[in-house]
């Protein structure tokens, strides 16, 4: 029943539709998901889809705005997250990893903290709070210019990068437009070719389930290809303060390098 929810609240079909679809994927729900967009009853799962639990996610910059950093720490319940000894934790290890830059979390969990190392601190920590606590993931990027932007209360963070110094204000709208609109990729020559194939595999079949002629099938599946460019690759996206815009004409010769987003 829990997979059947969660499936329920990934693509908006009926309870009966995801049952069927659960049994037919023998309990793969990544696989009954496709089922249900090939019959036409699901919407396109998002790659980004926000992943359980609650916590913090923090953003910072250096202060020459070229480098950027991203913590996010989990607990089970909003309650904590929003509790000072989990917060004073929270910064205490951002700190570290702006100042220490660690490789990956392993390092990170073995830097020390007054009171012995971050993996000590937070068992501890979470020991006395009652609740699993954890450091789910952080990074650290570079490039000309850096934006970082913190939104909803830190919920949602993202980083973003430019190949051009001097952008700060036009980074930080990007970043915005990452935060609000959610890509999954920068262009759409970095989208893998079997996503593509997998989206028209799934458009084809719900076509054709629909009654579609044939001879226009292929014509109406690149339609929906550029929609879901639109929707997945950022430079493809309508600009969220100009709609009548796409975010690679605001950026004209100037080229986001990467970003991350960063969602509880």
């Amino acid at each position: 029943m829990e997979d059947i929810k969660q499936l329920r609240e990934k693509t908006g079909a009926g309870m009966v539709d995801c049952k069927k679809a659960m049994e037919e994927s023998g309990g793969d729900i990544e696989k009954a998901v496709e089922i249900l967009r090939k019959k036409g009853i699901a919407k396109a799962a998002k790659r980004s889809e926000r992943e359980a639990g609650e916590g913090v996610i923090m953003v910072d910059l250096n202060a020459q705005g070229n480098e950027g950093y991203i913590l996010e720490m989990n607990s089970e319940t909003d309650f904590v997250a929003r509790n000072e000894k989990f917060l004073g934790l929270t910064k205490a290890v951002f700190d570290l990893i702006k100042d220490r830059k660690p490789d990956n979390l392993e390092e990170l969990f073995n830097f020390n903290l007054e009171n012995g190392t971050v993996k000590e601190n937070l068992d501890n920590l979470s020991g006395t709070i009652g609740e699993k606590l954890g450091i789910k993931r952080f990074a650290i990027i570079t490039g000309a210019t850096v934006a970082a932007y913190s939104h909803a209360g830190g919920r949602i963070g993202v980083l973003l990068s430019l190949n051009k110094t001097g952008e700060n204000e036009l980074a930080k709208d990007i970043a915005m437009q990452v935060a609000a609109a959610s890509p999954s990729y920068v262009e759409r020559g970095q989208v893998p070719p079997e996503e593509i194939e997998k989206e028209k595999e799934i458009y084809r079949a719900s076509l054709v389930k629909g009654g579609k002629p044939e001879p226009i099938i292929d014509k109406i599946i690149v339609g929906k290809l550029d929609k879901y460019f639109g929707e997945t690759c950022l430079l493809n996206q309508e600009y969220i303060k100009d709609d009548k815009k796409k975010v690679k004409d605001i950026l004209g010769d100037i080229k986001v390098e990467r970003f991350l987003r960063y969602s509880l």
